[in-house]
């Protein structure tokens, strides 16, 4: 196996298991008592431990190299998930395994997608392909896991601890493959000194991210998060006895929908691609809205697709436009700060529950979908298009023709010598 299938399986492998409590949730909220409160939180506390690591593990890794940044990581990973199954008997377990799980993506996520878009490179690949495979790595991963684990968390036995162990037995191979994976970032292009946290963003580059990247990097997970945990809770007390199941589905279709569509990316075109996304987030969380205030649960799955379309296009799109923008000195620093954006989403089902107060989730969602249609306006302007579109090279000005006797058409073959 070639290293970037083996480290493509490694991002996939450690992406399974960070979707997997998911569904749990509303498992350990019928036997442990959580609160609706608490639940928002054991999902947001994810991004607390992630977007510190993502800051942190990017310049970590342009100056120490991307292996001896990911390999314990990745070992972490499959220590996390064992301590999952001591939840049942110690509840603030989930808390601080959550955030574990955050600080394993950060730099997993950040640092993975550097060095397998290195890897890609180095076979003559470009960036956008490195990009799409990784977002469907990601994105197969936080499909599959919280879709096994909501089936098993709802009917098979030892629903707190059989979804954990299909984890495990995901996470062994992966650390095995992990010596197939040279190293890509030779002692000469390490980054030497330079502050401890380093965005990566070029100079000359800091109004198209921030205008135009980082918008769409919020969409990724703001549009994801509402889908699985923000209707779930909500539409609960309707789905009786399939609650932890639905919680599963949904969140497989968003993920799944979000990896089938990287191909639409690229006809879509990058600078359109971001401004459709938002627009389709938009609807999704109208309709959404629509569920939650008549109670009709079957309506999730249309607005899994369409929540699932635009996370899928807002994370193809951005990292894509990371690829064009990197410096290669800083490649990893910049992908740390494009999910570090993406996943302040995490907090928008808390940020949600505050904006509702006693009326749940219903004024917040309104104001979301307003949000994401003023941001979609925004990407599909003329100014917002031009920051992200490459510059043409100039074109290097014609030589004189040599004196002498004419040289030979490219095309032509050489003459006898």
């Amino acid at each position: 196996m070639p290293g970037w299938a083996a480290l493509w399986f490694v991002v996939f492998a450690v992406a399974y298991g960070t979707n997997v409590p998911t569904p749990l949730l509303l498992h350990y909220r019928a036997t442990l008592g959580f609160s609706p409160t608490a639940l928002t939180t054991a999902f947001g506390v994810y991004a607390a431990g992630l977007v510190p690591a993502l800051l942190l593990a990017g310049p970590w890794s342009d100056a120490v190299g991307r292996r001896r940044v990911v390999v314990p990581f990745v070992a972490l990973a499959l220590v996390t998930t064992l301590a999952f199954l001591a939840v049942p008997a110690a509840p603030w377990v989930l808390f601080a395994g959550r955030f574990l799980q955050g600080a394993v993506s950060g730099v997993v996520f950040s640092v993975g997608t550097a060095w397998l878009g290195e890897l890609m490179s180095t076979t003559g690949d470009g960036g956008a392909r490195a990009a799409r495979l990784t977002a469907v790595a990601l994105g197969g991963g936080w499909a599959l896991g919280p879709l096994v684990s909501g089936l098993l968390g709802q009917w098979a036995r030892g629903p707190a601890v059989l979804p954990y162990l299909v984890h495990v037995a995901l996470m062994l191979p992966a650390l095995a493959l992990l010596p197939r994976v040279p190293e890509t970032l030779a002692p000469e292009h390490r980054r030497t000194g330079g502050p401890l946290v380093n965005l990566g963003v070029p100079p000359g580059s800091g109004r198209a991210f921030g205008l135009v990247v980082a918008p769409i990097a919020i969409g990724v997970f703001a549009f994801a998060a509402t889908a699985v945990n923000v209707l779930p809770l909500e539409l609960e007390p309707v789905m009786p006895g399939i609650g932890v199941a639905v919680t599963g589905l949904v969140a497989g279709l968003t993920m799944g929908t979000g990896v089938v569509v990287q191909p639409l990316v690229r006809r879509l075109g990058t600078t359109w691609a971001g401004a459709i996304a938002l627009a389709l987030g938009a609807a999704g969380i109208a309709l959404g809205l629509l569920a939650d205030l008549t109670g009709a649960w079957p309506l999730v799955v249309p607005v899994s697709v369409l929540l699932g379309l635009a996370y899928g296009i807002c994370l193809a799109t951005g990292l894509t436009l990371v690829a064009r923008l990197a410096d290669p000195a800083a490649r990893g620093a910049l992908t740390g700060t494009f999910y570090a954006c993406s996943y302040l989403g995490f907090f928008v089902p808390v940020l949600l529950a505050v904006v509702g107060g006693g009326h749940g989730f219903v004024p917040g969602l309104a104001g979301l979908a307003v949000v994401s249609v003023l941001a979609a306006a925004w990407l599909a302007t003329p100014a917002a298009r031009a920051l992200v579109t490459p510059r043409p090279s100039p074109t290097p000005p014609e030589r004189p023709a040599p004196r002498g006797p004419a040289a030979p058409h490219p095309a032509a073959p050489p003459p006898p010598g």
